[in-house]
């Protein structure tokens, strides 16, 4: 009698990579696409194409959020979460020689914008543009201006107001730079808005193991991508309403602090490289981070842990503090330069995100019971 194959098993194995070739060209199309918060629609397209194999069904809600639904009739509700929208910038006035002055849209950094290409995105289609800067030679120690939200420009080739509105561009057209998608030394991946884009490719690269294994799962898992995480936990405030799980798992990212000029003292020991980062924090559920920790140890993945004090700054918070208090939980994913064009990951870090949350959907029991105390 011929042995029954036993459904594909995804835990770790020294040199062996989960990622597939069709996985990584959707990473570099999905982070190549521009999303900015209040504007994710396209890239939420690209994001939900890529699961619907993965799941049974799915939802959108007002705003954009998009949720692939694995076991849609199940009463138990587990959430894994991630934010698909990037910071960028909003045109805030044109002068009348065709210059333009731009407003924050998120935690857009003023101080790197100088000589950057971007997008201007209007009803017409791209607009480029870039943000202007005085040269070199006709600064002095004592005029050598600091980039400002007040003082950094875009210029569009343009000579007259008139002439930028010709083109579709208008007060509220939204901004964001012109940067792919590149590896680094062939482990690791960097480029824009690997905050939280990245996030989005994880949770969707355990869907896609999960359907691979061919195994039921025995609840309703919710594959949730928010938007307008950057502008204040907005989406997921909204969607945790509609949801109401019983658990969520937030994956974000959080701050590499081995780099020139990071604080050890004031941000952690966090390395890219030695695995996924677990937070300690009052939103961050005890007993679903002693889940977490215990697939961690089962499976051999080494992880990093961080205090994160009053908050953790993330969609945990909106999760954990919405729908009368879900436990809730954080596993986030070290990254350089954050905010920067050249956000930089470790490949085996997303890995090893990819396969800690897939043994903790695994492991968790329908019913589980997760009170502080009885």
């Amino acid at each position: 009698m011929a042995k029954k194959k036993s459904a594909k098993s995804h835990d770790k194995k020294p040199g062996k990579s989960i990622l597939t070739k069709d996985s990584l060209a959707f990473l570099e199309r999905y982070l190549n696409n521009p999303s900015p918060t209040g504007f994710e629609s396209e890239g939420q397209r690209i994001w939900l194409d890529y699961i619907k194999p993965y799941v049974d069904t799915h939802l959108v809600d007002n705003y954009g959020t998009v949720v692939g639904i694995i076991n849609p009739e199940a009463e138990w509700k587990v959430v894994i979460e991630a934010h698909a929208d990037e910071i960028s910038w909003f045109v805030h006035y044109i002068t009348k020689e065709g210059f333009i002055y731009v407003r924050r849209n998120g935690g857009s950094d003023h101080m790197i914008a100088p000589s950057k290409r971007v997008n201007i995105h209007t009803d017409k289609g791209i607009v480029k543009a870039v943000f202007g800067w005085p040269a070199i030679h006709v600064r002095t120690a004592k005029n050598d201006p600091v980039p400002t939200t007040e003082n950094i420009f875009l210029d569009c080739g343009c000579a007259s107001k008139e002439e930028v509105e010709k083109l579709g561009v208008h007060v509220g057209c939204v901004v964001t730079f012109e940067d792919e998608f590149m590896v680094l030394n062939g482990r690791h991946f960097t480029g824009r808005a690997l905050d939280n884009r990245m996030g989005g490719f994880m949770i969707a690269e355990v869907a896609r193991l999960l359907k691979e294994e061919k195994r039921r799962l025995p609840f309703g898992l919710y594959i949730t991508n928010s938007v307008q995480e950057e502008v204040g936990l907005r989406g997921a405030e909204m969607i945790v309403e509609r949801i109401r799980p019983d658990v969520a798992i937030v994956t974000d990212v959080t701050h590499d602090t081995q780099t020139p000029m990071m604080s050890k003292v004031q941000n952690g020991d966090i390395a890219c490289g030695k695995g996924p980062v677990l937070s300690y924090a009052p939103a961050v559920h005890n007993n679903v981070l002693r889940h977490i920790v215990k697939a961690a140890e089962e499976r051999k993945i080494a992880f990093q842990r961080l205090a994160a004090s009053r908050a953790t700054g993330t969609d945990t918070d909106a999760f954990a503090y919405g729908a009368a208090g879900v436990p809730s939980a954080l596993i986030s994913l070290p990254l350089r330069y954050m905010h920067t064009t050249v956000e930089t990951v470790s490949r085996q870090d997303v890995e090893d995100v990819i396969r800690l949350i897939h043994a903790c959907v695994r492991s968790l029991k329908p019913g589980q019971d997760l009170r502080y105390f009885k």
